[in-house]
């Protein structure tokens, strides 16, 4: 492809959803569910806690769902939760440390299984991967500007 603008919206959904199958499936030390996973890394890249509401939204469950997942990462030390200073009535999370530790390790785990496959593609690839990532960056955050 010569002209950037050319870039296949269809093609490029492909190619992502077929990384993310692999990507999400990689094993990790850490043996919690994909929403569990999902609630915390939303917490740990969140500029501030959040509303339950607002994690129903982002992880696309419901309000029960969430309330019980919650209350069981607050038992198991990975969130806790306090009342919203601006409206007595909501519930604000925030990740703990032990949360964040679960995020850097599985993390760590990831990196660990795409070294080796990194290191299996051409150094041109390579380069390419590593010059899409700034446009990759920016995609995620329009995407969640957006939501």
């Amino acid at each position: 492809m010569d002209d950037a603008a050319d870039l296949d919206a269809e093609a490029f959904a492909e190619a992502i959803e077929n990384f993310n199958r692999f990507y999400i499936r990689l094993p990790t030390l850490e043996t919690l569910s994909f929403t569990t996973l999902s609630v915390l890394d939303t917490l740990s890249t969140s500029p501030r806690p959040l509303r339950l509401t607002e994690l129903t939204r982002t992880e696309q469950v419901t309000q029960p769902a969430i309330t019980q997942l919650v209350t069981r990462l607050e038992r198991d030390g990975l969130v806790e939760r306090g009342p919203d200073p601006r409206d007595g009535r909501a519930v604000l999370v925030h990740i703990t440390d032990a949360g964040r530790r679960i995020g850097r390790s599985r993390r760590t785990d990831r990196v660990r299984h795409l070294a080796p496959l990194l290191a299996e593609l051409t150094p041109e690839q390579r380069r390419d991967l590593a010059c899409a990532l700034p446009a990759l960056a920016r995609l995620a955050e329009l995407g969640r500007a957006a939501h």
